[in-house]
């Protein structure tokens, strides 16, 4: 038997890092979506407060190809060493806006075209019956709580996993990797 110790994941100093991509504003995220040539691809994060769970999220962010990850400046973890070291880069990579009005946000976001789709553990329709192509932005709840009610009455759909065994909801940093990949199959399977 092989007693070696297991490869270890390559630990960045600090310097190592580049600045992390902070598109800063309302302004600044409209004007992303403005300069695709694709149709937009949004992560929203409704108050994510553990650095680990958004370190996660922007990491499968970036595996997806989404366009900007959107999140309230109050009540929600900001660009932080934690986010950056877990992120592997991915701090580095994609946009993070944190707005001031969310609210405000997803209405502008409704009327320049994207769909909201919202997670819920009370939704009828599950993830695979909805489509997710097209121009749309996966809106995703906090740790315990889930999406607050504001945000979920401006959702154009709200969707669930569906739950076959005893717990009854997952991690957000889980269950914002299965929806954006689910995203990511069938906008593949659209080309």
């Amino acid at each position: 038997m092989d007693k070696r110790k297991p490869p270890r994941h390559r630990h960045h100093k600090h310097s190592d890092y580049t600045a992390p991509v902070a598109a800063g504003s309302e302004n600044d995220l409209f004007q992303i979506i403005d300069n695709l040539n694709t149709d937009p691809f949004l992560l929203i994060l409704d108050n994510v407060q553990d650095p680990h769970n958004l370190g996660a999220c922007l990491r499968t962010a970036d595996a997806a190809g989404i366009n900007a990850v959107v999140a309230p400046k109050d009540r929600s973890v900001g660009i932080t060493q934690t986010v950056i070291h877990i992120a592997c880069g991915a701090a580095e990579s994609v946009p993070y806006v944190q707005v001031t009005n969310l609210a405000r946000v997803l209405r502008q976001l409704k009327e320049s075209g994207v769909w909201l789709v919202g997670t819920s553990d009370q939704a009828k329709q599950t993830l695979y019956d909805t489509d997710l192509t097209g121009p749309i932005a996966l809106v995703m709840g906090a740790e315990g709580r889930g999406l607050r009610r504001l945000t979920m009455e401006h959702c154009d759909f709200l969707v669930s996993l569906p739950m076959a065994g005893k717990v009854d909801c997952l991690n957000v940093s889980v269950a914002t990797g299965i929806c954006l990949f689910e995203a990511v199959r069938q906008r593949s399977s659209k080309r």
